[in-house]
């Protein structure tokens, strides 16, 4: 900090000083203890250093005074808040996360066109159409991208559809356990198109987000969890 002159003057406004002395005592409170943020009595005890050499000829107006103590109330006020919002967040997460963990055993909707079939099992899904079909064609197809299967759907009008695979390849005979891929398509203007399909999903079990109130899923089948926001419907139609 500059040194105040015989005069009790110094060449830092009343502001520059209060700043200055503010990052001093950060500082050594850093060194100290580690710690980065200006408590109140802090700042009350740096108001009365620098009111301590304020040149009493001209003392600091009372509106300055008022002004910095109003700033760092509201300062103060603001972490108080955010530390409440914090509090809220983790709360809102818990009760979620209770919520969901009723899903764990339950089949969900979600916006994926693969899905994991088990030794006995079949694979439902929805397939969205954006144009309206004379004949849609379901394909299915293993991990290897070989197709397993082709289902005749027949037409189809524009919105969601229910589509399902009974777990049979053309022989007939069930497939092993595995992921498996659903496509649907049908001839737009002379061209083949594809439509976007989602595929249901069990829920093993739930897990919390990263303190950011996101709750996470995981699926049979799929090693990365997926965000129950993403999750379309619960249960089968």
């Amino acid at each position: 900090m500059n040194p105040i002159n015989g005069a009790g003057q110094t060449n830092l406004t009343y502001l520059d000083q209060l700043k200055e002395m503010h990052e001093k005592k950060v500082q050594e409170d850093q060194q100290i203890t580690g710690q980065n943020q200006l408590k109140q009595e802090d700042f009350l005890s740096l108001l009365t250093k620098q009111l301590s050499q304020q040149d009493p000829f001209e003392p600091v107006g009372n509106d300055k005074m008022i002004a910095q103590m109003a700033s760092f109330a509201t300062v103060d006020g603001i972490n108080k808040m955010n530390e409440q919002f914090g509090l809220l967040n983790t709360a809102m997460t818990s009760n979620q996360a209770l919520q969901a963990s009723s899903l764990v055993g339950q089949d969900v909707l979600i916006p994926k066109s693969t899905s994991f079939k088990t030794a006995e099992g079949d694979v439902s899904g929805r397939v969205r159409l954006t144009n309206s079909l004379d004949q849609a064609v379901m394909r299915v197809e293993n991990a290897q991208g070989e197709l397993v299967r082709t289902i005749d759907l027949g037409a189809k009008g524009t919105g969601d559809h229910d589509i399902a695979w009974d777990g049979k390849g053309e022989d007939g005979k069930t497939l092993p356990e595995g992921r498996y891929t659903v496509k649907v398509s049908g001839m737009v203007n002379g061209q083949s198109k594809d439509f976007e399909v989602f595929t249901h999903a069990n829920v093993n079990s739930v897990l919390l987000g990263k303190g950011d109130g996101g709750v996470m899923l995981n699926l049979a089948g799929f090693e990365s969890p997926f965000k129950l926001t993403d999750v379309l419907q619960v249960g089968k139609a």
